[in-house]
C-alpha cells in the first residue's frame, strides 16, 4: 500500500489543522475538526486502522468518534512517521529515513541517536540531521513522557514545541485540559503503549488490556476538551505478528553487503564498493518469494519517500532493500534490544500503513 503523500496521509495532518481554511478541500479530515477553535491531535502509537477495528470491542470510545483511516509514510516506522507528522514533510524531505540509517558510513539508531560507539548527539547534531522545525515553527506545547525531553529523537522532530511532560499516564488528560482552559489553538499529545505492548507481547490478553487502557486515556481526554474544542486521534503506523518468523538474510547476499540498516520490515543493504548491481540480483534470487527486492533508486524513482528526496537524504539509504510482504522480518546482529519483538512495521502492507484518523467534540 503506497503512501499518498498528496492526500490522506499522516503528513498533512498539522498542515491542515494549522491552515486558515481549516480541512477546506481535503474531506478525509473529520468534520468536528474543521469548526474547532482548539485541536488536540494524540498520537497513540502502534494504533493501526485494521488492528483497531478488529479489536474495536475493547476501544468503545473510539469507536463513537467520526473519521477513518489514512496512510502513513515509508518506512512505516516511529522515528520516520512522528517526524512527518509534526513537521508535515515527506521522509525524503526531513531526512529522518528509517529507525536505523546511515549516516557518515555509520549506522544511527535514530530513536536512541546512537551509534555502535555511544551517544552520538554530539557528533551528528540532531537540528542538522533533520533540520526543519515542527508545527510550522508555531510553538505548540507537547504533552509526552518526560523520559522523552532529553533525547537526541525529541530535539530533532519536536524542537520548538513547548514540552510538557508527564510522568505518569494519567496525568496526560490532565494536562492537556489546563492547555485547554489556557486557550492554546493546538495541542500535541503522544502515548507509546500500544506499540510497546505489541512489539513485547503481541497481539492476546496484554494487547487487549493495553488498548482498553489507551481507550480510557482517549475518553479522560475527551472529557476535558472545552465547547469550541476537538480531540483528533491518529497513530503512526500499525503492526504485523511476525512472532519467532525471523529470516537470515542469504550467505550469497551478505558477502556482498558492507552492513545493514533500517528495520526487520524494511532491511536495506549496502553494498560493498562496486557490488551494488550484483547484490540486488542476488538479494532478488534469494528473497523474492518473501519481500519487494528494489534499489534505492528504484524506490526514489517511484516516489516511496516522497516526490523530492535530496543527494544528502540519497545518501542515508542502502542500495537494496528488502520490503517484507510476508509476516517474517529480516536479520541483522546489530539491530537488537533487551528482548525479541513479537509484533513488528515498517513495511509497505495495509496492516502497517493504514492508521486511524478519528475525531470528537466535547
Amino acid at each position: 500500500m503506497f503512501p499518498d503523500y498528496s492526500g490522506a496521509n499522516v503528513r498533512a495532518i498539522v498542515p491542515t489543522l494549522l491552515s486558515p481554511n481549516r480541512g477546506a478541500g481535503r474531506d478525509w479530515m473529520p468534520g468536528p475538526v474543521r469548526a474547532a477553535e482548539q485541536v488536540v491531535i494524540l498520537v497513540l502509537d502502534g494504533l493501526g486502522w485494521e488492528q483497531f477495528v478488529q479489536y474495536k470491542e475493547h476501544m468503545p470510545t473510539l469507536a463513537t468518534f467520526e473519521g477513518g483511516p489514512i496512510t502513513t509514510v515509508a518506512p512505516s516506522t516511529t522515528a520516520t512517521a512522528l517526524t512527518s507528522i509534526t513537521t508535515g514533510l515527506t521522509p525524503g524531505e526531513h531526512g529522518l529515513v528509517g529507525y536505523r540509517m546511515d549516516v557518515g558510513g555509520e549506522v544511527l539508531n535514530v530513536l536512541r541517536w546512537a551509534t555502535a560507539s555511544g551517544d552520538a548527539r554530539q557528533k551528528y547534531e540532531p537540528r542538522r540531521i533533520q533540520p526543519f522545525a515542527p508545527f510550522m515553527g508555531e510553538p505548540v506545547p507537547v504533552v509526552t513522557k518526560m523520559d522523552f525531553e532529553r533525547t537526541g529523537f525529541t530535539d530533532a522532530h519536536l524542537r520548538g514545541g513547548r514540552l510538557v511532560g508527564w510522568r505518569t499516564a494519567s496525568s496526560l488528560a490532565v494536562t492537556v485540559g489546563t492547555l485547554l482552559r489556557a486557550g492554546e489553538p493546538l495541542i500535541y499529545a503522544y502515548y507509546d503503549g500500544i506499540d510497546k505492548i505489541a512489539h513485547e507481547r503481541g497481539f492476546g490478553p496484554y494487547y487487549d488490556a493495553e488498548l482498553r487502557t489507551s481507550d480510557h486515556i482517549v475518553e479522560q481526554v475527551r472529557d476535558q476538551l472545552t465547547d469550541n474544542a476537538a480531540l483528533l486521534v491518529t497513530a503512526d503506523h500499525g503492526q504485523v505478528d511476525v512472532g519467532t518468523n525471523t529470516r537470515a538474510i542469504a550467505d550469497d547476499v551478505l558477502k556482498l553487503t558492507r552492513h545493514l540498516s533500517g528495520e526487520g520490515r524494511f532491511r536495506w543493504l549496502h553494498a560493498r564498493p562496486g557490488a551494488a548491481p550484483e547484490l540486488l540480483d542476488a538479494a532478488r534470487a534469494a528473497h523474492k518469494d518473501v519481500a519487494w527486492v528494489m534499489s534505492r533508486q528504484e524506490l526514489i524513482d517511484g516516489g516511496w519517500f516522497g516526490p523530492v528526496v535530496s543527494p544528502p537524504v540519497a545518501a542515508r539509504l542502502g542500495d537494496v532493500a528488502l520490503i517484507t510482504k510476508a509476516p517474517i522480518s529480516f536479520l541483522d546482529p546489530a539491530d537488537s534490544g533487551p528482548y525479541p519483538l513479537v509484533c513488528r512495521h515498517g513495511s509497505l502492507t495495509s496492516a502497517e500503513m493504514l492508521v486511524p484518523l478519528l475525531a470528537t467534540t466535547s
